[in-house]
């Protein structure tokens, strides 16, 4: 039994596939924009890779952990989408809607750890 919603799994999927679609079309041959790319496709994909193995958890305490890691790794993507914007001026539709999403995909997993660390719930 999966311990993450397949909604959530797919909507870090989606998430992962936005970030490759925005490293596809950056500018390869500016090298501070190559370098935040492979960050970015690094930690943007690792979010839905980390969903899934939340989703396989054995234990309550192994998922948290898992979710954990995600969090750094969606907080990770959200500094290299802010970089790409604000300091290599890559304006885009897909790298503004990622920057929203991230905004949305941290507040539900931080969410859903405090409810797991909550005593006694």
């Amino acid at each position: 039994m999966s311990r993450l919603s397949e909604e959530l799994r797919q909507r870090c999927k989606r998430y992962a596939s936005g970030v490759i679609r925005l490293y596809v079309i950056l500018p390869k041959n500016r090298e501070e924009v190559a370098v935040l790319g492979k960050q970015l496709l690094r930690s943007g994909t690792s979010v839905a890779a980390h969903s899934r193995e939340a989703s396989r958890s054995r234990s309550e305490a192994e998922l948290i952990s898992k979710l954990e890691v995600l969090l750094q790794e969606a907080d990770e993507t959200g500094l290299w989408l802010e970089l790409l914007q604000e300091d290599c001026g890559i304006q885009s539709e897909t790298l503004s809607e990622l920057l929203a999403e991230t905004g949305e995909l941290l507040a539900i997993f931080t969410s859903i750890v405090a409810k797991l660390k909550r005593p006694g719930r």
